[in-house]
Protein backbone atom coordinates (compact mmCIF):
# COMPACT_ATOMS: atom_id res chain seq x y z
CA UNK A 1 0.00 0.00 0.00
CA UNK A 2 1.08 3.56 -0.50
CA UNK A 3 0.67 5.96 2.51
CA UNK A 4 1.09 10.03 1.63
CA UNK A 5 1.19 12.45 3.82
CA UNK A 6 -1.66 15.43 3.44
CA UNK A 7 -0.52 19.03 3.37
CA UNK A 8 -1.85 20.97 6.17
CA UNK A 9 -1.80 24.69 5.83
CA UNK A 10 -0.57 26.40 9.40
CA UNK A 11 0.18 22.94 10.78
CA UNK A 12 2.00 20.70 8.55
CA UNK A 13 5.22 22.40 7.67
CA UNK A 14 8.72 21.63 6.36
CA UNK A 15 9.27 21.80 10.06
CA UNK A 16 6.89 18.99 11.08
CA UNK A 17 7.36 16.81 7.17
CA UNK A 18 10.86 16.20 9.24
CA UNK A 19 9.99 15.01 12.45
CA UNK A 20 6.81 12.93 10.78
CA UNK A 21 9.01 11.50 8.20
CA UNK A 22 11.82 10.59 10.25
CA UNK A 23 8.95 8.48 12.36
CA UNK A 24 8.03 6.04 9.31
CA UNK A 25 5.94 4.35 6.98
CA UNK A 26 5.54 7.19 4.59
CA UNK A 27 6.01 6.95 0.91
CA UNK A 28 5.55 10.65 -0.02
CA UNK A 29 4.69 14.22 1.00
CA UNK A 30 2.39 17.04 -0.37
CA UNK A 31 3.69 20.49 1.04
CA UNK A 32 1.30 23.04 1.92
CA UNK A 33 -0.11 24.92 -0.82
CA UNK A 34 1.71 27.88 -2.65
CA UNK A 35 -0.37 30.65 -3.79
CA UNK A 36 -0.47 31.78 -7.14
CA UNK A 37 -2.58 34.84 -7.96
CA UNK A 38 -1.60 36.33 -11.25
CA UNK A 39 2.17 36.89 -11.27
CA UNK A 40 5.31 34.71 -11.31
CA UNK A 41 6.62 33.70 -8.31
CA UNK A 42 10.36 34.02 -7.77
CA UNK A 43 12.43 30.66 -7.01
CA UNK A 44 12.75 31.49 -3.28
CA UNK A 45 9.09 31.82 -2.02
CA UNK A 46 9.25 28.06 -3.72
CA UNK A 47 12.32 27.15 -1.80
CA UNK A 48 11.15 29.07 1.37
CA UNK A 49 7.81 27.02 2.13
CA UNK A 50 9.56 23.49 0.68
CA UNK A 51 12.98 23.93 1.61
CA UNK A 52 13.67 20.04 0.62
CA UNK A 53 14.16 21.53 -2.61
CA UNK A 54 17.55 22.36 -1.55
CA UNK A 55 18.08 18.61 -1.10
CA UNK A 56 16.45 16.71 -3.84
CA UNK A 57 12.78 17.43 -3.27
CA UNK A 58 13.27 14.72 -0.01
CA UNK A 59 13.07 15.14 3.58
CA UNK A 60 16.33 14.15 5.51
CA UNK A 61 14.52 10.87 6.27
CA UNK A 62 14.25 10.53 2.14
CA UNK A 63 11.17 10.93 1.84
CA UNK A 64 9.94 12.79 -1.55
CA UNK A 65 7.90 15.75 -1.19
CA UNK A 66 5.41 17.12 -4.07
CA UNK A 67 4.85 20.76 -4.69
CA UNK A 68 1.45 21.95 -4.45
CA UNK A 69 0.17 25.06 -6.51
CA UNK A 70 -3.44 26.80 -5.75
CA UNK A 71 -4.86 29.63 -8.12
CA UNK A 72 -7.37 29.81 -11.00
CA UNK A 73 -5.55 30.63 -13.62
CA UNK A 74 -4.46 28.26 -15.97
CA UNK A 75 -1.96 30.35 -17.78
CA UNK A 76 -0.27 31.89 -14.17
CA UNK A 77 -0.53 28.49 -12.97
CA UNK A 78 1.46 26.75 -15.85
CA UNK A 79 3.98 29.38 -16.00
CA UNK A 80 4.87 28.80 -12.14
CA UNK A 81 4.41 24.97 -12.29
CA UNK A 82 7.64 25.42 -14.85
CA UNK A 83 9.64 27.35 -12.77
CA UNK A 84 8.82 25.12 -9.51
CA UNK A 85 9.63 22.16 -11.39
CA UNK A 86 12.87 23.66 -12.50
CA UNK A 87 14.13 23.60 -9.04
CA UNK A 88 13.25 20.00 -8.71
CA UNK A 89 10.53 18.77 -6.59
CA UNK A 90 9.33 15.13 -6.62
CA UNK A 91 5.94 16.20 -8.58
CA UNK A 92 3.77 19.20 -9.15
CA UNK A 93 0.32 19.01 -7.05
CA UNK A 94 -2.80 21.16 -7.99
CA UNK A 95 -5.09 22.17 -4.65
CA UNK A 96 -8.83 21.65 -5.38
CA UNK A 97 -9.61 21.32 -1.77
CA UNK A 98 -9.02 23.93 0.39
CA UNK A 99 -12.05 24.86 2.07
CA UNK A 100 -10.75 28.02 3.77
CA UNK A 101 -13.61 31.22 2.98
CA UNK A 102 -10.86 33.45 2.13
CA UNK A 103 -9.40 31.26 -0.53
CA UNK A 104 -12.87 30.49 -2.26
CA UNK A 105 -14.03 34.19 -2.28
CA UNK A 106 -11.04 34.57 -4.46
CA UNK A 107 -12.07 31.52 -6.87
CA UNK A 108 -8.79 29.25 -5.42
CA UNK A 109 -9.39 25.62 -3.71
CA UNK A 110 -12.27 23.94 -2.78
CA UNK A 111 -14.24 26.92 -4.79
CA UNK A 112 -12.94 25.26 -8.71
CA UNK A 113 -15.11 22.62 -7.74
CA UNK A 114 -18.35 24.21 -9.14
CA UNK A 115 -16.44 24.72 -12.95
CA UNK A 116 -15.26 21.17 -13.71
CA UNK A 117 -14.18 22.90 -17.14
CA UNK A 118 -11.72 25.29 -15.64
CA UNK A 119 -10.45 22.37 -13.37
CA UNK A 120 -9.61 20.60 -16.56
CA UNK A 121 -7.94 23.36 -18.12
CA UNK A 122 -5.58 24.27 -15.08
CA UNK A 123 -4.76 20.20 -14.90
CA UNK A 124 -4.14 20.63 -18.90
CA UNK A 125 -1.93 23.70 -18.80
CA UNK A 126 0.27 22.70 -15.97
CA UNK A 127 0.51 19.15 -17.28
CA UNK A 128 1.83 21.10 -20.50
CA UNK A 129 4.27 23.46 -19.04
CA UNK A 130 6.26 20.58 -16.59
CA UNK A 131 8.34 18.01 -18.24
CA UNK A 132 6.65 14.67 -19.46
CA UNK A 133 8.89 12.62 -16.57
CA UNK A 134 7.21 15.04 -13.50
CA UNK A 135 4.10 13.70 -12.31
CA UNK A 136 1.59 15.93 -12.10
CA UNK A 137 -1.46 15.39 -9.29
CA UNK A 138 -4.24 16.89 -7.75
CA UNK A 139 -5.97 17.22 -4.71
CA UNK A 140 -10.12 17.62 -4.51
CA UNK A 141 -13.49 17.15 -1.82
CA UNK A 142 -16.17 15.42 -2.75
CA UNK A 143 -17.87 18.99 -3.69
CA UNK A 144 -18.44 22.22 -2.97
CA UNK A 145 -22.05 22.61 -1.51
CA UNK A 146 -23.05 19.01 -2.27
CA UNK A 147 -21.35 16.11 -3.76
CA UNK A 148 -23.19 15.47 -7.22
CA UNK A 149 -20.50 17.27 -9.34
CA UNK A 150 -17.84 14.83 -7.63
CA UNK A 151 -17.36 12.36 -10.08
CA UNK A 152 -17.68 15.14 -13.07
CA UNK A 153 -14.58 16.91 -11.60
CA UNK A 154 -12.73 14.13 -11.17
CA UNK A 155 -13.37 13.08 -14.86
CA UNK A 156 -11.75 16.34 -15.74
CA UNK A 157 -9.05 16.35 -13.97
CA UNK A 158 -7.87 13.08 -14.89
CA UNK A 159 -8.74 13.69 -18.48
CA UNK A 160 -6.56 17.04 -18.15
CA UNK A 161 -3.90 14.81 -17.01
CA UNK A 162 -3.49 14.17 -13.79
CA UNK A 163 -1.50 11.27 -12.64
CA UNK A 164 -3.03 10.64 -9.46
CA UNK A 165 -5.93 12.04 -7.53
CA UNK A 166 -6.49 12.59 -3.46
CA UNK A 167 -10.05 12.92 -2.59
CA UNK A 168 -10.73 14.04 0.65
CA UNK A 169 -13.66 12.44 1.86
CA UNK A 170 -16.21 15.98 2.41
CA UNK A 171 -17.69 18.43 0.53
CA UNK A 172 -16.64 21.96 1.51
CA UNK A 173 -19.84 22.48 3.15
CA UNK A 174 -18.59 19.77 5.35
CA UNK A 175 -15.73 21.47 6.82
CA UNK A 176 -13.78 18.92 9.07
CA UNK A 177 -17.02 17.47 10.59
CA UNK A 178 -17.02 13.82 11.04
CA UNK A 179 -17.89 12.23 9.12
CA UNK A 180 -16.24 11.38 6.32
CA UNK A 181 -18.06 9.85 3.44
CA UNK A 182 -15.23 7.36 2.02
CA UNK A 183 -17.84 5.29 0.24
CA UNK A 184 -18.30 8.39 -2.12
CA UNK A 185 -14.54 7.83 -3.09
CA UNK A 186 -15.38 4.34 -4.62
CA UNK A 187 -17.58 6.01 -7.30
CA UNK A 188 -13.93 8.21 -8.33
CA UNK A 189 -11.69 5.11 -8.02
CA UNK A 190 -14.20 2.90 -10.40
CA UNK A 191 -14.71 5.68 -13.30
CA UNK A 192 -10.95 6.84 -13.37
CA UNK A 193 -8.06 4.93 -14.77
CA UNK A 194 -5.04 6.63 -12.80
CA UNK A 195 -4.46 5.95 -8.79
CA UNK A 196 -6.96 7.36 -6.55
CA UNK A 197 -5.87 8.24 -2.55
CA UNK A 198 -8.31 7.93 0.20
CA UNK A 199 -8.39 11.08 2.77
CA UNK A 200 -10.28 12.31 5.68
CA UNK A 201 -10.82 11.07 8.80
CA UNK A 202 -8.21 8.37 9.41
CA UNK A 203 -7.45 8.86 13.39
CA UNK A 204 -6.52 5.12 13.42
CA UNK A 205 -5.69 1.86 12.12
CA UNK A 206 -9.02 0.62 12.64
CA UNK A 207 -10.10 4.06 10.73
CA UNK A 208 -7.78 3.16 7.75
CA UNK A 209 -9.04 -0.65 7.70
CA UNK A 210 -12.68 0.64 7.09
CA UNK A 211 -11.86 3.54 4.92
CA UNK A 212 -9.81 1.13 2.55
CA UNK A 213 -13.24 -0.93 2.79
CA UNK A 214 -15.22 1.77 2.12
CA UNK A 215 -13.36 3.40 -0.50
CA UNK A 216 -11.76 0.74 -2.62
CA UNK A 217 -8.79 2.29 -2.25
CA UNK A 218 -5.82 0.71 -0.81
CA UNK A 219 -3.89 3.88 -0.64
CA UNK A 220 -4.31 6.51 2.03
CA UNK A 221 -3.18 9.85 2.94
CA UNK A 222 -2.79 10.94 6.56
CA UNK A 223 -3.05 14.15 8.19
CA UNK A 224 -4.80 15.27 11.74
CA UNK A 225 -4.61 11.75 12.56
CA UNK A 226 -0.51 11.20 12.11
CA UNK A 227 0.13 14.60 13.36
CA UNK A 228 -1.80 13.62 16.70
CA UNK A 229 0.04 9.70 16.33
CA UNK A 230 3.11 9.64 14.86
CA UNK A 231 3.35 5.88 14.62
CA UNK A 232 -0.21 6.03 12.97
CA UNK A 233 1.51 4.50 9.43
CA UNK A 234 3.50 2.67 10.89
CA UNK A 235 0.64 1.02 12.87
CA UNK A 236 -1.37 0.37 9.28
CA UNK A 237 1.37 -1.07 7.91
CA UNK A 238 2.06 -3.33 11.28
CA UNK A 239 -1.50 -4.42 10.81
CA UNK A 240 -1.12 -5.43 7.21
CA UNK A 241 1.12 -7.83 8.26
CA UNK A 242 -0.61 -9.12 10.60
CA UNK A 243 1.25 -7.76 13.38
CA UNK A 244 -2.04 -7.39 16.18
CA UNK A 245 0.64 -6.31 18.58
CA UNK A 246 1.89 -3.09 16.86
CA UNK A 247 0.99 0.33 18.33
CA UNK A 248 2.95 2.57 16.73
CA UNK A 249 5.44 4.68 18.52
CA UNK A 250 5.26 4.69 22.56
CA UNK A 251 5.97 7.51 24.38
CA UNK A 252 9.53 7.15 24.88
CA UNK A 253 10.38 6.77 21.06
CA UNK A 254 8.36 9.76 20.30
CA UNK A 255 10.37 11.71 22.97
CA UNK A 256 13.77 11.99 20.64
CA UNK A 257 11.37 13.30 18.17
CA UNK A 258 10.10 16.24 20.12
CA UNK A 259 12.45 17.31 20.86
CA UNK A 260 14.21 17.77 17.34
CA UNK A 261 11.25 19.44 16.48
CA UNK A 262 11.72 21.85 19.45
CA UNK A 263 15.38 22.15 17.66
CA UNK A 264 14.06 22.60 14.18
CA UNK A 265 11.77 25.46 15.29
CA UNK A 266 14.21 27.19 17.13
CA UNK A 267 16.14 26.87 13.82
CA UNK A 268 13.69 28.53 11.56
CA UNK A 269 10.82 30.16 13.62
CA UNK A 270 10.89 33.74 14.89
CA UNK A 271 11.52 33.51 18.51
CA UNK A 272 7.74 35.05 19.42
CA UNK A 273 6.38 32.30 17.38
CA UNK A 274 8.31 29.41 18.95
CA UNK A 275 6.31 28.32 21.84
CA UNK A 276 3.19 28.21 20.00
CA UNK A 277 4.35 26.09 17.33
CA UNK A 278 5.47 23.70 20.04
CA UNK A 279 2.09 23.61 22.47
CA UNK A 280 0.10 23.36 18.78
CA UNK A 281 1.75 20.42 18.17
CA UNK A 282 1.78 19.12 21.60
CA UNK A 283 -2.36 19.93 21.77
CA UNK A 284 -2.54 17.08 18.52
CA UNK A 285 -0.25 14.80 20.23
CA UNK A 286 -2.43 14.44 23.91
CA UNK A 287 -5.30 12.88 21.46
CA UNK A 288 -3.16 9.69 21.50
CA UNK A 289 -0.41 10.09 24.07
CA UNK A 290 -1.51 10.87 28.46
CA UNK A 291 1.95 12.26 28.89
CA UNK A 292 1.46 14.83 26.21
CA UNK A 293 -1.36 16.50 27.91
CA UNK A 294 0.69 16.54 31.02
CA UNK A 295 3.47 18.59 29.32
CA UNK A 296 0.82 20.74 27.31
CA UNK A 297 -0.70 21.58 30.50
CA UNK A 298 2.55 22.73 32.04
CA UNK A 299 3.40 25.14 29.28
CA UNK A 300 -0.54 26.04 27.95
CA UNK A 301 0.10 29.90 29.24
CA UNK A 302 3.55 29.96 28.73
CA UNK A 303 4.63 32.46 25.96
CA UNK A 304 8.43 32.76 26.60
CA UNK A 305 10.34 30.08 24.61
CA UNK A 306 12.95 29.90 27.36
CA UNK A 307 10.65 29.36 30.32
CA UNK A 308 8.80 26.26 27.78
CA UNK A 309 12.40 24.81 27.16
CA UNK A 310 13.23 25.15 31.11
CA UNK A 311 9.73 23.73 31.96
CA UNK A 312 9.88 20.98 29.63
CA UNK A 313 14.04 20.33 29.77
CA UNK A 314 14.33 21.21 26.58
CA UNK A 315 18.10 22.64 25.48
CA UNK A 316 17.73 26.48 26.01
CA UNK A 317 18.03 28.25 22.73
CA UNK A 318 21.16 29.48 23.49
CA UNK A 319 22.44 26.12 23.63
CA UNK A 320 20.94 24.57 20.55
CA UNK A 321 23.57 23.34 18.17
CA UNK A 322 23.42 22.93 14.54
CA UNK A 323 18.98 22.27 13.51
CA UNK A 324 20.59 18.66 11.67
CA UNK A 325 21.49 17.41 15.01
CA UNK A 326 19.64 15.00 17.43
CA UNK A 327 18.84 16.40 21.21
CA UNK A 328 18.60 14.21 24.14
CA UNK A 329 15.45 14.36 25.96
CA UNK A 330 15.55 12.51 29.45
CA UNK A 331 14.05 15.33 31.34
CA UNK A 332 10.93 15.93 29.54
CA UNK A 333 10.18 12.32 30.86
CA UNK A 334 10.39 13.32 34.25
CA UNK A 335 8.66 16.93 34.12
CA UNK A 336 4.95 14.94 32.88
CA UNK A 337 5.28 12.14 35.25
CA UNK A 338 5.98 14.45 38.46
Amino acid sequence: MTILLAPMEGLLDHTLRDILTRAGGVDRCVAEFIRVTGTLLPERVFTRVVPELNTGGRTRAGVPVRLQLMGSDPVCLAENAARAASLGPAGIDLNFGCPAKIVNRHGGGAALLRDPALLNRIVAAVRRAVPAAMPVSAKMRLGFDDPDSALDCALAIVSGGAEELVVHARTRADGYRPPAYWERIADIRAAVAVPVIANGEIWSVADARRCRERSGCDALMLGRGMVSDPGLALAIRAADRGDAAADGLDWATLQPLLASFWQLVCGHVEPKARAGRLKQWLNYLRRRHPQADVAYQAVRTLNDPRQVAERLGLVAEAELPAPASTLEFESLEEAVTT
